[in-house]
């Protein structure tokens, strides 16, 4: 009678708990342009809801940090976290379920890219990374994990100290950024996102003849989809469960597989373990990043 009767928030439950309540909050750190994110997650959203029987709905955020605050809240359910933030807000929220990430995703690389004024010779190991110092340096992004994370800690595992480096090491904002600023000269050596790197050559975008891949890391884990711990609670027992295996049985045999698996730049979805993140998890400690 109550339900029938009065608002929702007379009975002790809130207009947005009510909703939340609805179904399925996904997210997504906003790393893309926001027109295809609404895109891919569009379509990932109705490929879940078909298979799980329950509303599933897409949240935009405007920035990473956001992100993190909103599955810490409870406003987002699962969300597709970069390897940083991911580690972020398992801190945050304990217990929190690490389902799934996409094939990709299990060996992600950094390149160190240098300007061929600097005269680097390719290099033939995490130890030689100890030639870059005495250079002018810059990462990316200072919360990227291909950008700044793990470049950071390949050099740490060369002994290589940031005041090795000539002058204050630089902080482009993205991985083009980088490269731009390695190709002018401005920085004599960058890192980035190896995938980056690998698209922006193959489209003609970098002046070979003045910016060149000196190293590549070693492959480690970054994207991962994240789910709350009380998901099994809100939705009914095992819906994580379900939901990882939703994931993974995408597998492109059908139309709508195939999109969303175009559409995330995968052959697949594949299980994936906290343990995976470890590096990450290890310098972003270091680094104060997981207040």
């Amino acid at each position: 009678m109550c339900l029938i009767v009065l608002p929702v928030a007379a009975c002790g439950t809130s207009p947005a708990a009510e909703h939340h309540d609805a179904g399925l909050r996904v997210g997504a750190i906003p790393d893309q342009d926001p027109q295809k994110l609404q895109r891919m997650y569009d379509v990932v959203s109705d490929y879940l809801e078909a298979d799980l029987g329950t509303p599933v709905e897409y949240v935009p955020v405007r920035d990473y940090a956001a992100a993190v605050a909103q599955f810490e809240r409870g406003d987002l359910d699962l969300v597709f976290f970069g390897g940083l933030t991911g580690v972020q807000a398992r801190a945050r929220v304990p217990g929190a379920v690490v389902v799934a990430q996409r094939d990709v995703d299990e060996r992600f690389r950094s390149v160190f890219v240098a300007n061929t004024a600097a005269g680097l010779p390719p290099l033939g190991g995490v130890a030689d990374l100890a030639r870059l110092k005495g250079h002018s340096f810059t990462f990316g992004s200072d919360t990227s994990t291909s950008g700044r994370l793990m470049p950071q800690f390949f050099l740490d595992e060369a002994g290589v100290g940031l005041d090795a480096f000539t002058g204050e090491p630089g902080y482009s904002g993205s991985h083009d950024a980088t490269i731009k600023l390695v190709e002018s000269g401005a920085y004599q050596v960058g890192a980035l996102s190896a995938s980056v790197w690998d698209k922006r050559v193959a489209e003609g975008g970098v002046d070979t003849s003045r910016v060149a891949e000196v190293f590549r890391t070693p492959p480690y884990h970054d994207y991962h989809w994240l789910a709350r711990p009380d998901l099994d609670r809100r939705l009914g027992a095992g819906f994580t469960d379900r939901v990882r295996a939703a994931l993974l049985a995408c597998d492109g045999g059908d139309d709508r597989e195939k999109q969303v698996l175009e559409l995330f730049a995968a052959g697949g979805f594949t299980a994936a373990r906290a343990e995976d993140y470890a590096q990450i998890e290890a310098v972003a400690g270091r680094l104060g990043l997981l207040r």
